[in-house]
């Protein structure tokens, strides 16, 4: 091929899977894969299209949607009511193509970013789909949905183990292939880490193919508040989108809806730049949160500022706050300073003040609870962290900085131990676990040894000091989309809680631990 020459994803398709077929599993088309497109999306991208469609006579719908979004859309949950505010309203969903199938497979983006599931999708949500469609929904498709593509789906009976991790914790396959360099390396060299055994129940990991490939199970972050990832500060030309990946390897939204109709929805084709616009524009101008509390009544009462509405005017910029900077203020969140000191009543208000009080103590606990931060992997763990190989104080909103919103403002992959093998609280079983080992040329990590349940950012990067690492999340909308973390270790919000106490030494009480679940299930 010519240098210079354009390169359609239809040649780099007709070539991966030419080479798949003729040299007994070689993955990939060295010559036709053009910088534009990243190595890991058209090994995956090919791999989608190898596994079987699943598509049913009788198609269910995309997902759980109404036919008309207008500025509100409220759904009920666990909580009290989880609630949408649309600043593009009204929406109607048959001509939008978030709502749309794209690919070949029934499915588009709002089989797995549902309204009622805070724009993500709660395991609860799952289940229900599962039995009404006898597993048939579009989520249920063996590519991803299944713990492995090559897995039985042709009854009840083997759909329901197949899609087991998708039914007990949500979970999503993540097929990627093992990095061949560092990043920022030049000349390029090999990643500084290797896999020396795999663990896999599923036999989902092929470490023989070239390239080789593994497969890591992973929740669907929300596709709402998203603003809070791209707006950058004024007169900034060097601003980049944060992370929309866990593991950061989309570097705009376009290019993951791209991928994600290419490889989840099993697409040949792209879609076209007025489908990506009309997705990017919906799900750029949705603003999801929690409205109100079974007990408390609604969230922007009493002075409060809680729900969508609120959080569609925060003040936002990349770099708001940052912790790491000079200029961060410990007390992120004041959606419920108004509720500290609630008026003494013995009549019909009596309850809801009493669960407004437990919030607003769980917010400031959230600001103001101080511990000991230590050993997190891309803050202070290593020489090249931010902070060094230091412990510091800290309290929650050290990595959950951008006001009222409660991600980290600037990028920043963190190892909090969520990936390890075995971790405090969180329920890891079935998933797989990779033993890597790293190298001389990982420096400081040089004979290192991991257990981890997901290489996280390392499967980008190829760096050792990546392993485990993965971004942290918006905090708005969780109690519609259970359970919790990258890998749906924690079934409950309780959980999260019992964990962080458990990981930091923090010292908790009950009553302090009760009041923090208040308050994160009311974001």
């Amino acid at each position: 091929m010519q240098s210079g020459s354009k390169v359609t994803i239809k040649q780099i398709l007709a070539c991966t899977l030419m080479l798949f077929e003729v040299s007994g599993g070689r993955i990939g088309c060295a010559e036709t894969n053009p910088p534009a497109i990243p190595r890991w999306a058209a090994v995956a991208h090919a791999l989608s299209l190898r596994a079987p469609v699943g598509v049913t006579a009788n198609m269910p719908p995309t997902g759980v949607f109404p036919a008309q979004i207008g500025q509100y859309l409220r759904s009920r949950d666990t909580a009290g009511v989880v609630a949408t505010y649309n600043s593009v309203a009204p929406t109607v969903t048959h001509a939008n193509a978030f709502f749309l199938s794209l690919g070949s497979n029934g499915r588009a983006c709002v089989t797995c970013h549902e309204p009622r599931s805070g724009w993500g999708v709660s395991a609860a949500s799952i289940r229900q789909r599962f039995y009404t469609s006898q597993g048939t929904d579009p989520i249920f498709r063996v590519l991803d949905g299944a713990t492995c593509d090559t897995d039985d789906v042709s009854s009840f009976a083997a759909r329901k183990a197949a899609y087991r991790l998708l039914l007990a914790k949500g979970l999503i396959r993540v097929f990627l292939p093992l990095p061949d360099t560092e990043a920022g390396t030049s000349p390029p060299q090999p990643p500084d880490f290797e896999i020396t055994s795999v663990s896999d129940p599923y036999g989902c990991t092929n470490l023989s193919s070239d390239p080789p490939v593994l497969s890591f199970y992973r929740r669907p972050l929300p596709a709402a508040n998203l603003r809070f990832l791209l707006e950058c500060p004024a007169n900034d030309p060097s601003c980049a989108p944060l992370s929309i990946m866990w593991d950061g390897r989309e570097p705009n939204l376009t290019s993951q809806a791209t991928d994600a109709t290419l490889v989840h929805a099993q697409s040949p084709d792209p879609p076209s730049s007025i489908q990506l616009s009309e997705i990017v524009n919906f799900e750029s101008n949705i603003y999801d949160a929690q409205e109100s509390i079974f007990g408390a009544g609604r969230l922007d009462r009493a002075g409060a500022q809680g729900g969508p509405l609120f959080l569609s005017m925060q003040n936002f910029s990349i770099g708001i706050n940052d912790s790491l900077g000079s200029d961060f203020d410990n007390v992120v969140f004041t959606l419920f300073d108004q509720w500290q000191a609630p008026a003494t009543t013995n009549g019909p208000e009596a309850r809801a003040t009493t669960i407004r009080a437990s919030i607003a103590r769980g917010e400031s606990l959230f600001n103001t609870r101080t511990f000991t931060i230590s050993k997190v992997g891309g803050l202070n763990s290593l020489p090249t962290d931010p902070v060094g190989p230091t412990p510091i104080v800290g309290t929650c909103s050290t990595c959950h900085d951008s006001p009222n919103i409660g991600n980290h403002s600037v990028k920043l992959a963190l190892d909090i131990g969520v990936a390890a093998a075995s971790a405090p609280v969180l329920d890891t079983s079935g998933l797989p676990v990779f033993t890597v080992e790293c190298t001389p040329s990982a420096g400081p990590l040089s004979g290192r040894i991991l257990r981890v349940t997901d290489l996280g950012r390392a499967m980008i990067s190829g760096r050792c000091a990546d392993v485990g690492k993965v971004k942290g999340p918006i905090l708005r909308g969780l109690a519609a989309r259970a359970p919790y973390f990258h890998n749906g270790s924690a079934p409950t919000l309780n959980d999260v809680v019992e964990f962080y106490d458990q990981r930091f030494s923090i010292g908790l009480t009950k009553a302090e631990k009760a009041d923090l679940v208040e308050f994160l299930k009311s974001l």
